[in-house]
């Protein structure tokens, strides 16, 4: 089975959807080395609407100016890219194919296909949140700004029950980022004030 991690840069009030003003300061080489890290989990990349029509109205364009950003971006467009979208879409970036059907089922599928290594969901904020709900986000893999974006769209949305968390590992960065990784984890055991009272 393979693993489905979500990586996103999120600020510390949870908003997940990038704002250039207060995430392009803190990037420095430790996200770097993250992000690269995240990326070689994977052999696909699942991917929503929009986030695909940011990356291929980039990355091509950086891939054939041969920057210094070259070498990722040709490592983007060599791998294979799932694009989750309601509508038939025309692929101009090469490895790329629709999420055929229903997401939930189509995921499922490839987590369980036999030639899929890993599957890395960079940003898709909804697409993140349809299979945390469904369960199938093994790994949240969160670079958290040291900064209140106070607007924007919010990993958690509103929901019936809560999502408990593992931390598998964190770091932090010179500049205020702390990395954080989390796994689904199990519920605490039940607890009140009565049982907290005795520690304070």
């Amino acid at each position: 089975m393979a693993k489905l991690v979500s990586t996103l840069f999120i600020s510390a009030d949870g908003v997940a959807e990038i704002d250039p003003e207060w995430h392009f300061p803190y990037f420095d080489e430790n996200m770097g080395r993250a992000v690269t890290e995240d990326y070689e989990t994977a052999d696909v990349l699942l991917i929503g609407r929009t986030t695909y029509d940011s990356f291929a109205g980039a990355w091509p364009d950086r891939e054939a100016a041969g920057g210094e950003d070259a070498p990722f971006a040709k490592q983007l467009g060599d791998v294979r890219k799932v694009v989750v979208s309601r509508q038939p879409l025309q692929f101009t970036w090469r490895n790329s194919e629709l999420l055929a059907g229903d997401l939930i089922a189509g995921v499922t599928a490839l987590k369980a296909d036999p030639g899929v290594k890993g599957v890395l969901i960079p940003g898709s904020v909804s697409v993140v949140q349809q299979l945390l709900a469904a369960g199938l986000v093994d790994e949240l893999r969160l670079l958290v700004h040291p900064v209140a974006a106070r607007k924007g769209q919010r990993l958690f949305d509103d929901g019936d029950r809560a999502y408990h968390l593992r931390v598998v590992a964190t770091e932090a960065f010179p500049t205020g980022v702390i990395r954080v990784i989390y796994a689904p984890g199990a519920a605490p055991a039940a607890a009140g004030y009565d049982d907290a009272k005795g520690k304070v």
